[in-house]
């Protein structure tokens, strides 16, 4: 991916990957761009999306969401962030995929019909 120049001990670039990944160290979530920036874009404060758009590039963001995670944006934050980044209309939520198994009938036996959110 393409970013501007900056070294993985940057003290806001810390900052931020300690708030919105607490379960690794700082150092190892920024070497994971792309988990690091999903994260920042769904759960990041103000401040930690200010510091992402001064050290990321626009199309380096792009990517992230070409190359997200399942399960990390919800709708909302996946609409906003394509609609932000002029990437048109928002694809499907990433979803996690069972070899083997059709989704739709696993959704029909974990969510039966009276269950579904949004009918």
């Amino acid at each position: 991916m393409t970013r501007l120049p900056q070294t993985l001990a940057d003290p806001a670039l810390l900052e931020a990957a300690r708030q919105v990944v607490w379960w690794m160290p700082p150092e190892e979530t920024l070497r994971n761009e792309t988990l690091f920036l999903n994260q920042a874009m769904q759960f990041g404060t103000l401040e930690v999306v200010r510091t992402i758009r001064v050290h990321y590039t626009d199309e380096t963001l792009r990517q992230s969401l070409r190359d997200a995670r399942p399960g990390i944006f919800d709708r909302r934050s996946w609409a906003y962030w394509h609609s932000v980044l002029d990437m048109g209309e928002p694809p499907s939520l990433p979803t996690r995929r069972i070899p083997g198994v059709d989704p739709t009938e696993l959704q029909a036996r974990v969510w039966p019909e009276d269950y579904r959110i949004g009918r």
